[in-house]
């Protein structure tokens, strides 16, 4: 591969100046091994996004001794030319897709006329197959005069008598048998009360929420399409909870987690732009904008 922009070697020099390995740097830095060497190598195919290789940069810059903010102005140049080159095949493209279109547009200019006259013939068959029916379906005058006799049947029929309903006494009872009967009365049901999910304290990235009158403890993170998140959640103890471990989720992936037994649980959020947080299927709303939180959820039986 060919670097660019230099800034993979001048890191990796000052690396060895300092006479740390990738393996020192990892423990340093706290950044795995094969994110350091991609930098190196200036392949940054790997990382989890421009935000994580940013950042990555800047604390590797740190560690070995070199100007954090010179060495993030050669990263960004080499990604302007990159995305100059993407721009210019996009350019491209268009170009073909014109062509493409006047080919099709061409082919409909000849097919058109003859649909038309096709759909045109159609319709006057359609008029004359109408008229023909109609013509036939029409009745004769003597038809007519056939159908207007009214016959009267003399041998109608006595309609029966309604018979009256008597009790023993021989007294009509129809009438309470009309009374409607009275409705019975149903206990009313007392509604469960609804849980709260009360935002608290604001401290930096750090938001704590209280939640209330529920008997579960239920969380839902998914990254929604188009993007991807670092996801860690630990319990009171500090202990990860996700059952893979703390890691960048991508687009469309979904954990549910059951805290039920938990007291607490803090949810840190690489990208909030792209986490959707869910507790017990209620939506999570962030305090602020701000790209990286940490949110701190506190179950109160």
């Amino acid at each position: 591969m060919i670097k660019l922009s230099g800034l993979g070697d001048r890191l990796k020099e000052a690396r060895k100046a300092n006479g740390y390995t990738l393996d020192d740097l990892q423990a340093i830095t706290k950044i795995q091994k094969r994110y350091l060497a991609g930098i190196e190598n200036e392949d940054y195919s790997m990382m989890p996004g421009s935000f994580y290789v940013r950042a990555f940069i800047k604390q590797y810059a740190e560690a070995v001794g070199l100007e954090a903010q010179e060495m993030l102005s050669l990263y960004r140049e080499n990604e302007s030319s990159e995305q100059m080159k993407e721009e210019e095949i996009q350019r491209s493209a268009p170009q073909l897709s014109q062509k493409a279109g006047y080919m099709k547009s061409g082919r409909m200019n000849e097919v058109l006329p003859k649909i038309i006259t096709a759909l045109f013939i159609i319709v006057i068959l359609a008029v004359v197959i109408f008229l023909y029916k109609h013509q036939a379906n029409t009745p004769k005058p003597e038809e007519l005069e056939t159908s207007d006799e009214i016959t009267v049947d003399n041998n109608k029929q006595d309609e029966p008598k309604t018979d009256v309903n008597k009790d023993e006494e021989g007294k009509d009872t129809s009438a309470k048998d009309d009374e409607p009967e009275e409705p019975e009365e149903k206990p009313e049901e007392v509604p469960a009360p609804e849980q709260t999910l009360t935002q608290g304290a604001v401290n930096g990235p750090t938001t704590t929420f209280a939640l209330e009158k529920s008997d579960t403890f239920t969380l839902s993170i998914k990254v929604k399409d188009g993007g991807e998140s670092w996801i860690g959640v630990t319990n009171q103890n500090g202990q990860e909870l996700l059952p893979n471990g703390a890691r960048v989720m991508k687009n469309g992936e979904t954990e549910e987690l059951d805290l039920t037994d938990q007291q607490s649980a803090r949810v840190r959020v690489g990208r909030t732009q792209f986490t959707e947080i869910l507790v017990n299927g209620e939506p999570l709303t962030y305090p602020n904008d701000t790209v990286t939180q940490n949110i701190i959820i506190e179950y109160k039986k």
